[in-house]
């Protein structure tokens, strides 16, 4: 497809970055704009082919526009600035814009994932959980226990692993398009580190969100509905969103710490007692109760911890 300009003759406002490397501008010539993506550390390659694959089932990643693999830049659609964690300002409209964001899931799970993404099994899910005990605290002899106390609700209810799943799917990398229709509303931005894995993994990103809070409605409103939609067993898929919840806020806080440690980015520590705090709910479910015990290793995320994670480098 053409470029919509020449960049070199565009405004360039630079925005706002995530706990990637990745930098994105937004070119303005006229009444246009595009967004330039900058990722040198990433595999653009692969964004292209998953855009290519999400745009394909009717969904709304952004059109590339033209790359450059050599520079790691790629010239990408603007889908605008309508992030669903800004515009969620109250109950009724937090609801509406969650409920379009699970209706692209539930689209998205009608297909198999695209070839060659990583498969989430047990075991590389049960490894990823590694960095709580590394980064958010310094426990490693306690890993193995807590990978084999895991690992048997992972086999039982984080499969199969049938769907793309786009890891990092929450309200900061979702745009509402109030002009399009269906599940093509939700536009979706951060999809690279795509894995092929199991379809309640998205969903508990989604409303285990470490950067705000869900409404308990909304979060009752979105299970449902995606229960509704896909006629799966409700006692069940609500243990894998447990299960696969768990795992996920418990490496989320090894990454949180590790970028404060090894980064530079401090910010992401106050992030961590929402974390916390959601894994604790997953905790309770009857699937981790042996996780449950193990995980006495882990401190709580009182001020002074938190302080130390903030200001204690890396050994």
């Amino acid at each position: 497809m053409s470029v919509l300009f020449d960049p070199n003759q565009a405004e360039k406002e630079p925005l706002a970055g995530d706990a990637s490397s990745r930098r994105y501008t937004r070119l303005r010539h006229g009444d246009q704009t595009m967004m330039l993506m900058q990722d040198p550390d990433g595999d653009i390659t692969l964004f292209a082919r998953l855009a290519r694959h999400l745009t394909g089932l009717g969904l709304s990643a952004p059109v590339i526009y033209a790359r450059d693999t050599a520079k790691g830049e790629m010239l990408l659609e603007d889908l605008g600035d309508g992030l669903i964690a800004r515009l969620s300002t109250d109950a009724e409209t937090e609801k509406r814009l969650y409920l379009a964001a699970t209706d692209a899931l539930i689209a998205l799970h009608q297909h198999p994932a695209p070839a060659g993404l990583t498969v989430a099994t047990p075991d590389v899910l049960a490894q990823m959980i590694d960095l709580a005990f590394t980064h958010y605290c310094d426990a490693p002899d306690a890993l193995p226990t807590a990978v084999d106390a895991l690992r048997p609700a992972l086999e039982r209810y984080a499969q199969p692993a049938d769907v793309m799943i786009l890891r990092d799917y929450h309200a900061e990398n979702i745009l509402w398009l109030p002009d399009r229709t269906g599940p093509a509303r939700a536009g979706l931005l951060d999809f690279q580190d795509a894995l092929q894995g199991h379809r309640a993994y998205d969903l508990i990103s989604l409303l285990e969100d470490a950067r705000r809070d869900v409404r308990p409605a909304t979060v009752v409103a979105c299970i449902s509905h995606y229960l509704t939609a896909t006629g799966l067993a409700g006692g069940d898929f609500r243990a894998s969103l447990a299960v696969l919840g768990a795992q996920r806020n418990l490496r989320i806080l090894g990454v949180f710490a590790r970028l404060a440690r090894t980064r530079g980015k401090p910010h992401y520590i106050d992030l961590i007692p929402r974390v916390w705090g959601h894994l604790q709910t997953d905790l309770r479910h009857p699937a981790l109760a042996p996780l449950r015990a193990v995980l006495s290793a882990l401190p709580q995320p009182t001020p002074d911890h938190l302080d130390r994670l903030k200001t204690c480098p890396t050994p």
